[in-house]
Parts: C-alpha cells; structure tokens; sequence
C-alpha cells in the first residue's frame, strides 16, 4: 500500500535519491538492503508529494495525503511509533501518535500550536546518504543524513536514523524515526 501510494502521488514531482552504498550489517531474516533502500526513497518521494499538494491544491489535500503516508508507512497500527522529528519542541517534542506525526508534517493542529508543518516548505528533491545499514530478523536500521532541496535552491541537510519493522504483509513500516540538525560549533 505505501509503495503504492506514493509511486501514485508523487508521479511527475520532485525526486529522491540515495547518493552512496553504505555498509551493510545483515544478521539474517527477510528483509533486504532492497526493501530499506525504496522505504526511505518512499519517504523522500512522499514528503515531496505532499509539499507539492500543498502548493497545487491546499492544505485538505495535503492532509489527506500526509495521512494515508502516515498510515501506509509508519507502524502507529502497532503501537507507539519513536519519532522525535528535527523541529519539535517541548511539551511535543516526541510524537508517538498519528495525530502527532500529522501535526508536525502539515502543522494546522490546534493541540499543537508550534507546528508549522514541515512537510509544506517547498520541498523539491530529498537525497538520503547512508553511514550504515544493520538488519537483523524482522528490524532493520539505518543511520545516516538527509538532504532536503527547497523551491529557492536551499538544501537542508539533517542527521536521521529510521527503525523498520517488517509487518505480517511484509511491508517494511516505521518504528523509529530520530531527526536532529548536524552539530556545529
């Protein structure tokens, strides 16, 4: 569903790449380099898709598309989900909810005033660059940066670690989603 939902959404936009072959731990079980390499290209592709909503058809649009990726890739269905986005702050700095994920990507949310909603500035490209990759039974990790090209020719560049759980249809779905801007003295 989320692979297909996002090839459908983000048709003709912006692009995501991954820049680098990482290093590969793989301790066994089903889940291939493959499979977390096109969910994070899924997510990049998703988070364009949304922003260009957005600007084409309005913030109801966007919302609707942000929660069927919400729905589709993230593993809320299973419980709490570890996301701690890069611009939250307290008292909502970690969103272990749907409702919470959905106010930080298009804001509009009164239980979450901050929220301006990320996933609504413009995004044009997004390219993910792994430092490494570890997979282990139904788990996967990665760690590593994310490139995000803004409509102005900005590029944000954050550090960010996803968890993966493979669910009993076999999709990859994310568990842990940890993103914080690049130290700097």
């Amino acid at each position: 569903m989320f692979k297909t939902t996002i090839a459908a959404a983000a048709l003709g936009l912006g692009m995501s790449a991954l820049a680098s072959a990482a290093p590969v731990t793989h301790l066994g079980g089903d889940i291939t380099e493959e499979q977390v390499l096109a969910a994070q290209q899924a997510w990049g592709d998703a988070l364009v898709a949304i922003s260009s909503t957005y600007e084409e058809e309005g913030i109801d649009a966007a919302t609707a598309l942000a929660r069927d990726i919400i729905d589709s890739a993230y593993g809320y269905a299973m419980g709490p989900v570890l996301f701690k986005p890069t611009l939250a702050e307290a008292p909502h700095t970690f969103r272990t909810t749907p409702e919470g994920a959905l106010a930080y990507f298009v804001g509009h949310d009164e239980d979450f005033p901050a929220d301006s909603g990320f996933a609504l500035k413009g995004w044009q490209e997004v390219e993910i660059d792994n430092a490494a990759i570890f997979i282990s039974g139904d788990v996967a990790m990665t760690l590593g940066t994310v490139s995000i090209l803004d409509a102005d020719g900005n590029t944000t560049t954050v550090d960010k670690t996803w968890g993966y759980h493979l669910d009993d249809e076999g999709e990859l779905r994310i568990v842990l989603h940890h993103s914080s801007l690049p130290f700097s003295h």
